[in-house]
């Protein structure tokens, strides 16, 4: 099983993308319910089903915003003009919310199994979420040093731990094995969860992973921009390092 592949548009983000944030989620999710109830009535209510950082930032506290909302979704057609009327009326990119992450190795069909409520809006739309430990089992089987995969890992562990509802290893490793069966997780995550039951510090390892997500995503921006369509899923580790390897050797040699 491969991982996702990057596009340009996953690594750099147009000036006309508008961060969405916990508050103006739920103006959205609320807005598209009215529309869907405009055009299909209430007959067959929609489920949908938040994935990845919506989920996160429907959830918890440490994360500010998504630039997209991917969603599992079971509706009619008529969810397809409502999400194109929201996106219109709020002046939000093409793709604002979608599916696609169906098509992606992260998918599994036991999602919906997996789902909890979050909220229901106009007798017409039903919001759910993932529970946290495969939330994290999900992150963990992407792994992009790009995104922000590991520092969402990091953050959820560190807000159940504050919540007074730890999160423990076996119960993310029965995650990851009811979602994905036995597949081995990425490297780097395989690391990190290493490093988050080890010394239990899940806030200093949030502010690391944030860190060094946002000096890959610098790095493959870069590289993108000197070398178009050059970036696959199978390069994207190798450049990253050799970038940070590079990096770390500057400054060593500037502070000799």
């Amino acid at each position: 099983m491969s991982f996702d592949h990057p596009t340009k548009s996953t690594i750099s983000r147009g000036p006309q993308e508008k961060p969405i944030t916990r508050e103006n989620l739920n103006d959205y999710l609320k807005e598209l319910a009215k529309e869907f109830r405009r055009l299909n009535g209430t007959k067959i209510p929609a489920e949908v089903i938040l994935i990845g950082g919506a989920a996160v930032i429907a959830n918890y506290g440490f994360r500010e915003m998504t630039y997209d909302i991917d969603a599992i979704i079971q509706a009619s057609s008529a969810m397809k003009d409502a999400i194109n009327r929201v996106g219109i009326k709020y002046d939000l990119p093409h793709g604002w919310f979608n599916a696609d992450f169906q098509h992606t190795a992260s998918y599994s069909a036991k999602l919906s199994e997996v789902s909890v409520y979050y909220k229901a809006y106009s007798n017409a739309l039903q919001i759910r979420t993932v529970a946290a430990e495969y939330l994290i089992a999900m992150k963990l089987f992407s792994g992009r040093q790009y995104k922000n995969d590991l520092s969402d890992v990091a953050g959820i562990l560190f807000e159940h731990k504050r919540r007074g509802e730890p999160i423990e290893r076996d119960v993310i490793e029965v995650a990851i094995e009811k979602l994905y069966g036995d597949i081995q997780l990425p490297e780097t995550s395989t690391e990190l969860m290493n490093t988050a039951f080890t010394n239990g510090d899940y806030e200093k390892l949030y502010t690391e992973s944030r860190e060094s997500e946002k000096l890959s995503k610098e790095i493959l921006v870069e590289f993108e921009q000197d070398y178009p369509n050059t970036l696959k899923g199978e390069n994207i580790s190798d450049i990253i390092e050799k970038a940070k390897q590079k990096r770390a050797a500057q400054r060593k040699d500037n502070s000799d």
